[in-house]
């Protein structure tokens, strides 16, 4: 385990003390993220927004979630907004509209860029400015949006929130922990979905080899462990990190790797490089009543007039 993850699932005990070290920064940390959401003007922007985010930073499997729940509505003409994180480019750009890709992995993010990937008929669109996006879905005649980690914004909006199955190890905001805002305002959700109860996560490998070796960038990568094969050893990149090709050659010669196995968001960076690829396909399977709500919500947002900003 890496020991930034350590930290923030099973601490050391000189962590610990740095933990508790930290706990004033933590605490106006969380009052400041709460006041500032509070505080803010609500804003409708007469189109049916699903937000889906979580209380903790990292992976908590919003984005596969936003892709399955996306590729529900077949029929509709719909917006994917994302900040687009680490990404290399500036401003707003869309990423795909109606499911034709106008841009690259590095341009969009690896995260937007696999939801454009994968929910064909959708227009997805990076921005900082969350309300610039949703204005200009709007401007493109999209009928509703989905919203990647929009919790702390105050729209109105149905509200997810995912709470994985593994949990830190302390209920404090950053640094001192891993929440966002204090653990208990998931109650101000509109649905609170947990890992294992509402949704599962189902894992398969395509095109598996004798000897593969685990490389992936994504955020607390220990949540893989259930559902790796045997590997001849793992590397863990920090979240959203750009794969160096010389280093990943050495890494496979080190190893006498015959594949490297990745997910689908490393896959966006890796899959023109060459190297024999091992796909971890991730799919998660929700609950009828979960999707249900979010389609009577959609159903009942489409049948009111929509307000003008």
């Amino acid at each position: 385990m890496r020991l930034i993850d350590r930290y923030f699932y099973k601490p050391l005990w000189w962590q610990k003390i740095l933990i508790f070290l930290l706990l004033p920064i933590s605490y106006f940390y969380c009052l400041c993220a709460y006041l500032k959401r509070k505080l803010s003007t609500k804003l409708d922007f007469g189109i049916p927004i699903i937000s889906v985010g979580n209380l903790v930073v990292g992976g908590s499997g919003k984005t596969p979630f936003i892709i399955q729940i996306a590729n529900a509505f077949p029929d509709r003409k719909i917006a994917i907004i994302s900040r687009g994180y680490k990404r290399k480019s500036k401003g707003l750009v869309i990423v795909s509209n109606q499911g034709t890709i106008q841009c690259s992995p590095q341009e969009s993010g690896d995260e937007p860029y696999l939801i454009a990937q994968s929910v064909k008929h959708a227009t997805v669109i990076v921005c900082k400015n969350r309300k610039q996006a949703i204005l200009q879905a709007k401007e493109m005649r999209n009928e509703i949006v989905f919203l990647d980690d929009g919790f702390r914004f105050n729209f109105k909006k149905l509200n997810i929130v995912l709470k994985p199955k593994l949990q830190p190890y302390y209920p404090f905001c950053l640094p001192s922990g891993m929440y966002r805002e204090w653990k208990h305002l998931d109650q101000e959700a509109d649905l609170v979905i947990q890992e294992g109860e509402d949704y599962v996560r189902e894992v398969s490998v395509k095109n598996a080899t004798k000897r593969m070796l685990l490389v992936t960038a994504i955020a607390s990568p220990s949540r893989l462990e259930e559902f790796l094969p045997d590997v001849v050893g793992k590397i863990y990149y920090p979240d959203h990190a750009t794969f160096q090709t010389k280093e990943l050659q050495e890494k496979i010669q080190q190893y006498n790797a015959t594949s490297l196995l990745i997910t689908s968001k490393d896959y966006v960076k890796l899959k023109d490089t060459g190297f024999e690829l091992s796909l971890l396909e991730l799919q998660l399977r929700i609950k009828d009543s979960v999707l249900q709500t979010i389609a009577t919500y959609i159903q009942g947002e489409l049948s009111n007039e929509s307000p003008t900003l």
